[in-house]
């Protein structure tokens, strides 16, 4: 049971939760080419990919090529207002940045895809006219003017869910605004700054309550459940921690254990009691974690919650240099996760997060 939030999830939820296996946690998936800077194109105009190509393809390749389809995820916007991210199959294209923003348009080809309780970001008719990548990393996206045609209310989302769809690429670090070819450094609604660009690093859903002096605080993004009928996905939320705390692994374990803000429509599976037995163990790119035995929460002895494994991988890996995440109970490490599988290797980061279909 749940000690947070007035709902549980039912049996036959679980049980079509996202499986964890041993090199994922949702399993395999096709893995995301990068965006390489271009060589000879300073500017990508409408219809340009990111990475040039050359040579044709006869007709028979075409049509094969036509009916291809990636995972990609786009940022979407829940019920409860949460900009989260969504899998989806697109067509295979070169152009991948410009086709994830094209998707994030209301009443846009996304419209068909839209998951139960979502929205796209994006205000309707809105054109994307090109995207340029820097070689620093840093990505221009290029916007018709319809784009400030949105809520004062949907500012931050929008801009963290382009944010944060354009950086799944590993070659995109942070992301730029332009408006029918001008350069903006705030937000054409709100005036949230955007300046030099914005990052991961900024956040996302940020959730700043009960922080009194934010200057003396850094980031942390841990990743807590919601619910959409009968299904459940992943939400990230970005707190603000004390600086005072010098180790952001037991930071964001912290924040988990803490559980998500009173009335957020977010649940956590992690009961109250728990803790970090020791300090956790980094090593390679892989995390110990020593929990006591309050980690299994309602369940027996020696079994993991799904849900409090996703959100710890989800969570650690989310930080730089952090791939995968090794659970251990009081210096043993046999756990059992809820299908009756042993806990005996590292978890790794799926590619793709909240991939069931809704």
């Amino acid at each position: 049971m749940f000690h947070r939030g007035t709902w549980k999830l039912a049996a036959s939820v679980v049980t079509s939760l996202l499986l964890l296996s041993g090199c994922g946690l949702f399993g395999k998936d096709e893995a995301v080419k990068e965006i390489d800077p271009p060589q000879d194109v300073s500017y990508l105009k409408d219809g340009q990919s990111l990475q040039e190509t050359t040579g044709k393809q006869g007709g028979e390749k075409d049509e094969k090529k036509a009916t291809e389809t990636v995972k990609r995820e786009l940022y979407l916007i829940d019920k409860n207002g949460f900009v989260v991210p969504q899998t989806v199959e697109l067509p295979k294209t070169d152009a991948v940045a410009k086709q994830v923003l094209e998707y994030l348009v209301e009443d846009g080809p996304v419209s068909e895809l839209l998951p139960n309780g979502f929205r796209a970001v994006l205000p309707a008719d809105t054109r994307v006219l090109g995207v340029k990548l820097e070689k620093d990393g840093t990505i221009i996206a290029d916007f018709s003017p319809e784009f400030a045609n949105y809520k004062p209310e949907d500012e931050k989302r929008i801009l963290q869910a382009i944010t944060w769809t354009l950086t799944q690429f590993d070659n995109v670090k942070r992301v730029k605004i332009r408006i029918n070819g001008y350069d903006q450094d705030v937000m054409p609604v709100n005036k949230t700054p955007i300046q030099d660009g914005v990052s991961r690093a900024d956040g996302i859903n940020i959730d700043a309550k009960g922080v009194a002096d934010i200057t003396n605080t850094h980031p942390v993004t841990v990743y807590f459940v919601a619910q959409q009928g009968n299904d459940t996905y992943y939400v990230p939320v970005t707190r603000r921690v004390s600086n005072k705390e010098k180790d952001d692994i037991v930071a964001a374990v912290n924040e988990l254990i803490k559980g998500p803000s009173y009335g957020s429509g977010l649940v956590s599976e992690f009961q109250p009691d728990t803790q970090l037995v020791g300090k956790p163990k980094y090593e390679d790119g892989k995390v110990t974690l020593n929990f006591n035995e309050a980690i299994y929460g309602s369940n027996k002895k020696n079994v993991i919650s799904d849900h409090v494994l996703n959100s710890l991988v989800l969570s650690l890996t989310e930080q730089k240099g952090i791939e995968s995440v090794s659970i251990m109970v009081n210096g043993k490490a046999n756990l059992v996760r809820e299908d009756g599988k042993p806990l005996s290797e590292p978890v790794a980061r799926p590619e793709k997060v909240n991939t069931e279909s809704f």
